[in-house]
């Protein structure tokens, strides 16, 4: 990764992103070795401008920032920094420096779900249970979604709502191992969703199956 810190006097400014959450946490500044060490320490780092010295976020607070990643934009002199933050983030006590709240929208983890099962089935590590879903074939993921819609709706029907949850969790887990036998993701289904939100959705509908027909 080439990172031009010449071109503003040997800094460039470094935005903060929540991994998990995507929101944006703070802007710093990093030089040349704010950058190493970020990646030396996985803790965030930058070069305070007005002690004029590198600065680890959380070094008196506690709050660090746990490096993620880092990319570097089109110009090669602004840094995306993904990191996990322990705790509030600005020294004001706000979990940004806007003053902003960095909920978690546990809808997020799904697609990190997702990406999780696809490198199960690139790398297909041994003693994964994923792994074993995706050698018994497709056939056997079937059979394995089924068996949890039926429990789910027992669940539904004559159980508690905790039981549920979990029985419906696993409905959702098998379900994106079966989409991802196939060649697709959760986000496929949130599409399609998305599509039939359209007021419109059903007119269209009809009118392109009635275009099918005719031709």
């Amino acid at each position: 990764m080439k990172i031009d810190f010449e071109k503003c006097g040997g800094l460039v400014p470094a935005i903060v992103q929540d991994a998990v959450t995507k929101n944006v946490l703070m802007l710093g500044y990093m030089n040349q070795q704010a950058y190493e060490k970020t990646v030396a320490t996985k803790k965030v780092t930058f070069w305070s401008r007005s002690r004029n010295c590198l600065w680890t976020k959380g070094e008196t607070s506690g709050n660090f920032l746990h490096l993620v990643s880092i990319k570097v934009d089109c110009d090669n002199d602004t840094l995306l920094v993904k990191a996990h933050p322990d705790g509030p983030t600005c020294h004001t006590g706000t979990d940004t420096c806007w003053g902003e709240d960095n909920n978690h929208n546990p809808l997020l983890f799904l697609g990190e779900l997702q990406d999780f099962i696809n490198r199960r089935h690139e790398q297909m590590p041994e003693g994964s249970y994923t792994t074993s879903l995706f050698k018994d074939g497709i056939n056997r993921i079937a059979q394995k979604v089924g068996e949890e819609a039926l429990e789910a709706v027992i669940e539904a029907t004559n159980g508690t709502k905790e039981k549920l949850v979990y029985e419906a969790s696993d409905l959702i887990y098998h379900l994106i191992v079966l989409l991802t036998s196939k060649q697709l993701r959760i986000e496929d289904i949130a599409l399609e969703l998305q599509k039939r939100h359209d007021p419109d959705w059903d007119k269209k509908r009809r009118q392109a199956k009635a275009k099918g027909e005719m031709e």
